[in-house]
């Protein structure tokens, strides 16, 4: 199992002052430090930094332009992958053709690192744009058949339902032959089965709920890998899965580090932004059903560590970190994309952090990769042997 990372460029709230300089000063401090410790990740052996598409998401995510970010990355790494986490692909967002040209752009920038996300966003973003909600999956795999075939064909037409496109050359190609690997956002059954079904890489999350029930819904991705029909013309069939990490070598740091508030400060935001923008018509019932733990908050009814206890967070020393990077490796995830900058962790803690898990646990995860190998081969060899 591999470490990925994955980042929004947070700028907590309440900012220091206000507009126009509060969210300015935040954002300067965002950028700069998420782009140094990426960069350190690069040295540290972290396999892919996923960057978000998000609009409009003051505090959470201050990361709309994520292609510019990655061409920037692309200068200042070596190794590390670069990922879109995700683009934005149904036709009201953004023209197929800019799709096509800015993932190709930072795949020939970074030498063939680029791996090519999608998704449609949520409704406080898509109704800003326009988006057609009910037909928005159908267009966001048509995109994705656009954006395919004006990589690989040297002229480009489609006059379809969603498109009228005359022919064209788009400029440039990618890399990588003949496309970047595909991945597209899912978190519903319905979605995660879609993304299995046309042989694309998944991206999930595991915060809101226990491992075991992701492990089933990573069961159900996989039955739908056996029969897809990809969308694009490379099948990826791999899970990759985000969720809080933080790593110290001595818990006693946790309180001075802001951990756990940090943590809140995660699952309250996302409950805000989600009440206010995406549940604000549904009666209380029902947006009380959807973020439950606001409630037992409120009420003192909540012990934070239960997020930890049932694994939907990766938070301890080197060693306890690892012992819960193995069980989601047997929940049969290929990719944690350590979310690392959240909430108000301090600089210095978290490029600690990318340091242990560089240094101690990323290491570990292979040597035991390979030894599972080695031994996986042994076994083989002695089936035929046997055979024989």
């Amino acid at each position: 199992m591999e470490l990925g990372m994955l980042y929004e460029f947070e700028a907590p709230k309440p900012w220091a002052g206000d507009h126009p300089w509060g969210q300015r000063t935040a954002e300067r401090k965002a950028y700069k430090d998420c782009i140094e410790q990426i960069v350190l990740a690069d040295k540290k052996g972290f396999h892919t930094a996923w960057l978000v598409e998000h609009h409009f998401r003051e505090g959470r995510s201050h990361m709309p332009c994520n292609d510019v970010v990655l061409g920037a990355l692309s200068q200042i790494t070596e190794n590390i992958r670069l990922g879109f986490g995700v683009s934005l692909m149904p036709h009201e967002f953004i023209h197929t053709a800019r799709i096509a040209e800015k993932v190709a752009t930072v795949d020939l920038l970074s030498g063939g690192r680029a791996e090519w996300g999608m998704g449609r966003s949520t409704p406080m973003e898509q109704i800003a744009f326009g988006v057609d909600v009910p037909n928005s999956k159908k267009k966001m795999l048509a995109a994705a058949r656009t954006v395919v075939g004006m990589w690989e064909q040297e002229y480009y037409e489609e006059h379809s339902e969603y498109l009228d496109f005359p022919a064209r050359m788009i400029t440039p190609k990618p890399y990588q032959y003949p496309h970047p690997p595909c991945w597209m956002a899912g978190t519903s059954e319905e979605t995660i089965r879609m993304a299995g079904e046309n042989g694309l890489g998944l991206l999930c999350f595991s915060i809101m709920q226990p491992l075991e029930k992701l492990a089933e819904l990573i069961r159900i991705y996989r039955e739908a890998q056996k029969t897809a029909t990809p969308v694009t013309s490379i099948q990826t069939n791999k899970v990759g899965v985000y969720t809080l990490v933080h790593c110290t070598e001595d818990r006693r740091k946790f309180e001075t580090n802001r951990v756990w508030e940090s943590v809140w400060w995660w699952y309250a935001s996302v409950a805000e932004f989600t009440l206010k923008w995406e549940l604000a018509l549904m009666p209380p019932e029902v947006q009380e059903k959807a973020f439950p733990l606001l409630k037992a908050q409120s009420e003192g009814a909540f012990d934070m560590n239960k997020f930890d206890e049932e694994d939907m967070v990766i938070i301890g020393t080197p060693d306890e970190c690892l012992k819960k990077f193995l069980k989601y490796e047997e929940a049969g995830i290929d990719q944690v994309l350590c979310y690392l900058n959240w909430g108000y962790l301090p600089q210095e803690a978290m490029l600690e952090c990318i340091t242990l898990l560089g240094d101690y646990v990323i290491p570990e995860l292979k040597a035991m990769g390979a030894k599972r190998t080695a031994n996986s081969l042994e076994s083989s060899i002695a089936m035929q042997v046997a055979a024989e």
